[in-house]
């Protein structure tokens, strides 16, 4: 730990002006590179700073101290500013059917300008804290919004043998954002994808369902650089509902969904290894939510109390890097496991069954050459149990149903990028399905098949 720290201040020393991921350019003067592969994927070094809460700096700063010289404030004098901007143009292999039910088509293209924009402050905010903060506008909701939002207070602590202890608490608005690896939800590839593709119908809580609906607080510690382990718990914190009587954010009622029953528990445990030019991750993380169906109305009452339906999600992960002087190479795995007790949902017919399994596996290697030329081959699949309460058919054709009641989805995604720049990305992403809600060949019962779901994206992302 003393080694890695004494390297960072020589990097500071001698740093120049570099092409560099915004904020952290900004903070430190370091290139890119040095936090990421590629931006978003991060090394060990990024994954250093994202422990020690963003703090790191090499800026001028406003600072004060108290009569026995103690620090009150060091306050950068530019803020850790970035922005980043998608533009993009999607193909879907089969045109859907027209949404006003007329024996039409829609177009089979669809233009993001841009397809999200964000603003983000990603740095110290004073000695120990630092944030990494999102703030979106996306062209499907055309509004802006809260995104992945992490606040972080860390310390180091000296141990015998030049061993470190990097410890912290988070706070934070997705289960896994917190997260150092690209292994787990929040930041696993693809790390940009289509908001005008189909998607379909069932996804394991803990990846990205309840994605800023949460508040988290988490404690965490990464000895020697190798052994991470965290413990958590969240509460529902959801964005845009309104208390119908009061008309104020809250208090949260029957009127709203998948209200979380208490605090939700979150576990993560993780080890690196690096030798040379090579790094290993394994490691495993863990939630369980018990969650209020609610949704209710005058016609259909619900109520925050009483049975809930409870989901257990267990997942393994593994990463593997190699960072050469020309060739980097990225292997990443995970593998969610969820068991769902669906208590609240099979008393109020809303599920066939009381309780079912939900698995999600992706498989990704990535290449790149210079960081200029990269590929990627991805394999995705989620299968479970057949619930005709949870995947219904539909009476008309929906796309967005299962004709045998099942959530079975599956297929691969292949992406070349081309980086002329270290923070100006150029992206040409296919996604096959070989199965697509439970079917390969008429999904729907209306005679659409997986293929047709089959996505062509071509992705302009610019970070400044």
């Amino acid at each position: 730990m003393t080694a890695l720290f004494s390297s960072l201040l020589l990097s500071l020393a001698l740093a120049q002006a570099a092409y560099a991921v915004p904020s952290f350019a900004r903070q430190t003067g370091l290139a890119c590179e040095a936090c990421h592969t590629v931006f978003p994927e991060l090394t060990h070094f990024g994954r250093m700073f994202k422990a020690n809460g963003y703090t790191l700096d090499n800026l001028k700063q406003v600072r004060d101290i108290d009569s026995r010289r103690q620090q009150l404030l060091s306050l950068s004098t530019l803020p850790p500013l970035a922005a980043m901007i998608q533009i993009s143009q999607t193909w879907l292999n089969q045109s859907l059917p027209d949404g006003t039910g007329l024996p039409a088509r829609s177009q089979s293209s669809t233009v993001g300008f841009p397809q999200q924009l964000s603003l983000f402050y990603a740095g110290k905010v004073a000695p120990h804290v630092g944030a990494m903060i999102q703030l979106s506008y996306a062209n499907d909701s055309a509004a802006i919004g809260i995104d992945n939002t992490d606040l972080r207070y860390a310390n180091l602590l000296l141990l015998p043998n030049d061993h470190g202890l990097v410890y912290g608490l988070s706070v934070n608005n997705n289960p896994t954002v917190q997260d150092l690896w690209n292994t787990t939800p929040a930041w696993s590839f693809p790390y940009a994808t289509s908001n005008a593709g189909v998607g379909s119908l069932a996804a394991t809580q803990i990846d990205g369902t309840l994605a800023q609906q949460v508040a988290g607080l988490s404690a965490y510690a990464m000895w020697n650089e190798s052994l991470y382990a965290e413990m958590g718990v969240y509460h529902s914190a959801q964005q845009g509902v309104t208390n119908p009587i009061t008309g104020a954010a809250g208090p949260l009622d029957g009127t709203a969904s998948n209200v979380i029953d208490g605090a939700a528990p979150y576990a993560r445990l993780a080890y690196e290894h690096q030798w040379r030019r090579h790094d290993l991750e394994v490691g495993v993380y863990s939630a369980r939510f018990k969650l209020y169906p609610g949704g209710g109305t005058a016609a259909a009452p619900a109520a925050l109390s009483g049975l809930v339906n409870q989901f257990d999600d267990i997942a393994e992960d593994l990463q593997y890097q190699f960072l050469g002087e020309d060739q980097i190479v990225t292997l990443e795995a995970t593998h969610i496991h969820e068991n769902m007790h669906l208590d609240a949902s099979f008393v109020s017919g809303a599920s066939a069954n009381p309780g079912d399994r939900l698995i999600t596996t992706r498989m990704t290697a990535t290449y790149y050459f210079r960081r200029k030329y990269g590929a990627t081959l991805s394999h995705f699949a989620t299968t479970g149990s057949a619930d005709v309460g949870l995947y219904p058919a539909g009476a008309s054709p929906g796309i967005i149903t299962s004709a045998n009641a099942s959530p079975d989805t599956s297929g691969w995604l292949v992406e070349a990028s081309y980086l002329p720049w270290l923070n100006t990305k150029l992206s040409l992403q296919y996604t096959h399905y070989d199965r697509f809600n439970g079917g390969r060949l008429n999904y729907d019962g209306f005679g659409r098949d997986a293929a047709a779901n089959d996505t062509t994206y071509l992705l302009l992302w610019l970070t400044f």
